[in-house]
C-alpha cells in the first residue's frame, strides 16, 4: 500500500540523529525489541497494548515510579475515543466506572447536545484520566508488553536498520536498548522530540492557571461545572473519590508558575466565575500551570514517531487532549504491526503524518478558539461569542459540524481522487448479520470485510486468518466495505466485485496471502 509523504522534514530519512545530551552508555545492548514506547500515559499504553496483542515485542520506558497517579488533568472521553476503546473491549467497563453527560457545556450558554450523535456513545463519559490508564495498563501487561519504570531515556541514535536508545534506570544504571522503531509518547517536554531535533513551535495562550484538588461542602448542580464571567474562568470536575478538580484563571492575576498558591485564591477565582465556591476545603494538592498551543512540524523522523502531547498540546477547552492522543495511537499501532509483520511496505508509515497532523492542527484551532471566545473582553469578541452561541444552538448544520469535531467522529482522512466516497471516513458501529457489532469484530486487530448478505463470492475469499475478519451486513445494503483496524474505511465499492478484483484489493491492503503447499509449508503469494 503506497503511503503519502506529508512530512516537511522527510519521513523516510534514516540519518543518525542525537540530542546534545545523548548518553547511550558504554555497555552492550542487552535487549532487543520491535518497538520502544517512551511514556506510559494513555497514548503510550494504548499503543503498547495494540502492539503486544498483535505479537509485536514492545518495551515501555517510564521515568515515573510504578504507580497510577491520582493527579489527573483529563476528565472526559468523547465518542470517537470510546469507540476505539470499544474495539479493544474496554469501553463497557469504563462506562460502568464513570458518569455520562448528554450535553457538553463549553462556556456560558454555549452547549452541545449529544443525544443525536450517530454513535453508540452519544454522550461524554466523565471519569479521571487515571481510570483510563488503569484499564489500558492492565490490557498491555496481559498482552505481554514489557515495562521499565524509574527509567528515563538519555539519548537516541537511529540508522537504516533500527534505533538505539540510551537509558538510565534505578540506581543510575545505564543501558542501551535496540528497536526497529521508537514512539515518543512522553508529553509536552518530550525527550524523544528533543533527541530527534524537532522544534515545538507555538505560544502560551493562558498563563497562571490554578489547579487544585479539593473537597466541597456543597455539591454542584451539574456533573461538570464551567463558566466564564468577566475576567474569571472556572471549571469543576469530580474524581469520584470525594475530591473535585478545580481549574481557574483570572485575567488580572498574571504571575509565574512558581508563585505560591493558597486555597483562598482558588476560592476567590471560583466565586467570581461560578457565583460561589461550594465550601471548598481540605485541598490535597494545588499548583499553577500555563496552557500552550504547540505542534511539532513532523510526527515522524526516520524510525522515530511522536504521538499525543509529544506531538501537540493545546488548551483544555472541549476536553480534546487525551482523546486526540488515544486516536493518534490507534492510527499508528496497526500500521507498525503491518510493517513489522511484513504485510505492508514501510511507506505505509508515512500516512501517519498525512492523516494525524491535520487533525492535531484542527484541534489546536478549535480548542484555542473556544478559550479566546470564553475569555472575550472586547465588545467585538463578545459579539462573536454571542453569534457563535446562536449559530451552534439553532442552526442544524453548524451544530452537527461542531459536535462531530469536538467528539472526534467527524474527522476523515485523505483519500486518493476517484475513490469511493466512504474511503477515509470513520465507519459507524453497524450491526452485522451474525448479531454482533462492527467494533466487536475489530477486537482481533484485523481488517474487517463487510459484504452483502449471501453474496456468492464471500465464501471464496482468499484466507488471511491473521489479518482479516469477514462479515455480512445485517441490513440489505449492497456496498462491499473493507474496514481498517482503526475503524476507518480503507476501500469500498457499490458494485459486485469480481473475485479476482477483490483478491487484488485484499493483497494491496493486507499483504500477500498465506498458502500451504505439500512438503513446503507456509508460503505467501
Amino acid at each position: 500500500m503506497t503511503g503519502t509523504n506529508g512530512n516537511p522534514t522527510g519521513t523516510t530519512d534514516t540519518t543518525s540523529t542525537t540530542s546534545a545530551t545523548d548518553n547511550l552508555g558504554t555497555a552492550r545492548t542487552t535487549d532487543h525489541t520491535g518497538v520502544i514506547v517512551v511514556g506510559s500515559g494513555p497514548t503510550g499504553l494504548l499503543l503498547a497494548g495494540d502492539l503486544a496483542t498483535a505479537g509485536i515485542p514492545v518495551t515501555v520506558l517510564e521515568k515515573r515510579p510504578r504507580k497510577i497517579s491520582n493527579l489527573s488533568r483529563a476528565f472526559a472521553l468523547h465518542a470517537r475515543s470510546l469507540e476505539q476503546l470499544d474495539a479493544r473491549g474496554l469501553a463497557d467497563e469504563l462506562e460502568a466506572t464513570g458518569r455520562t453527560l448528554d450535553q457538553l457545556r463549553l462556556f456560558g450558554r454555549l452547549s452541545i447536545d449529544l443525544t443525536d450523535l450517530p454513535s453508540r456513545f452519544n454522550h461524554v463519559l466523565v471519569l479521571p484520566q487515571y481510570e483510563v490508564e488503569k484499564a489500558l495498563a492492565r490490557r498491555a501487561v496481559e498482552a505481554g508488553a514489557g515495562f521499565r519504570y524509574d527509567t528515563e531515556m538519555t539519548g537516541l541514535v537511529q540508522d537504516a536498520d533500527g534505533v538505539t536508545v540510551g537509558t538510565r534506570g534505578p540506581g543510575g544504571r545505564t543501558e542501551s536498548l535496540r528497536a526497529a522503531y521508537v514512539v515518543g509518547a512522553d508529553g509536552m517536554r518530550s525527550a524523544v522530540r528533543g533527541a530527534i531535533g524537532l522544534p515545538f513551535p507555538g505560544k502560551s495562550v493562558i498563563r497562571s492557571v490554578v489547579l487544585a484538588d479539593v473537597k466541597l461542602a456543597e455539591q454542584p448542580d451539574e456533573l461538570l461545572t464551567v463558566s466564564a464571567v468577566g475576567d474569571a474562568f472556572a471549571f469543576l470536575a469530580p474524581f469520584g473519590d470525594g475530591y473535585y478538580r478545580v481549574i481557574g484563571w483570572h485575567r488580572g492575576r498574571d504571575v509565574p508558575d512558581t508563585e505560591p498558591l493558597d486555597l483562598a485564591e482558588v476560592k476567590e477565582i471560583t466565586r467570581l466565575a461560578l457565583g460561589h465556591d461550594y465550601g471548598m476545603h481540605d485541598a490535597r494538592w494545588m499548583s499553577r500551570f500555563h496552557s500552550d498551543e504547540r505542534q511539532a512540524p513532523a510526527y515522524r523522523v526516520g524510525r522515530v514517531f511522536l504521538a499525543g502531547d509529544a506531538a501537540h498540546v493545546h488548551t483544555p477547552a472541549g476536553g480534546q487532549g487525551m482523546n486526540t492522543g488515544l486516536q493518534d495511537a490507534a492510527n499508528l499501532s496497526w500500521k507498525l504491526v503491518s510493517v513489522l509483520a511484513g504485510h505492508a511496505d514501510p511507506a505505509l508509515l508515512d500516512t501517519y503524518q498525512a492523516e494525524r497532523h491535520p487533525v492535531g492542527k484542527a484541534v489546536l484551532r478549535s480548542s484555542g478558539g473556544l478559550v479566546r471566545l470564553a475569555m472575550a473582553k472586547r465588545p467585538w469578541t463578545r459579539a462573536a461569542r454571542a453569534a457563535l452561541t446562536g449559530l451552534v444552538s439553532h442552526v442544524g448544520p453548524a451544530r452537527r459540524k461542531a459536535t462531530a469535531q469536538v467528539t472526534g467522529i467527524g474527522y476523515r482522512y485523505p483519500a486518493p481522487r476517484g475513490t469511493h466516497p466512504l474511503t477515509g471516513t470513520r465507519v459507524p458501529d453497524v450491526r452485522l448479520a451474525d448479531g454482533t457489532r462492527l467494533y466487536e469484530a475489530l477486537r482481533d486487530g484485523h481488517f474487517v470485510l463487510i459484504t452483502p448478505a449471501h453474496e456468492p463470492f464471500s465464501h471464496k475469499l482468499p484466507p488471511h486468518p491473521d489479518r482479516l475478519t469477514t462479515a455480512h451486513w445485517a441490513s440489505a445494503r449492497r456496498t462491499t466495505l473493507l474496514v481498517r483496524p482503526d475503524g476507518y474505511a480503507a476501500w469500498a465499492t457499490d458494485a459486485t466485485p469480481a473475485p479476482d478484483a477483490l483478491h487484488s484489493v485484499l493483497v494491496t491492503y493486507l499483504g500477500p496471502t498465506p498458502v500451504r503447499r505439500p512438503g513446503v509449508g507456509l508460503l505467501t503469494k
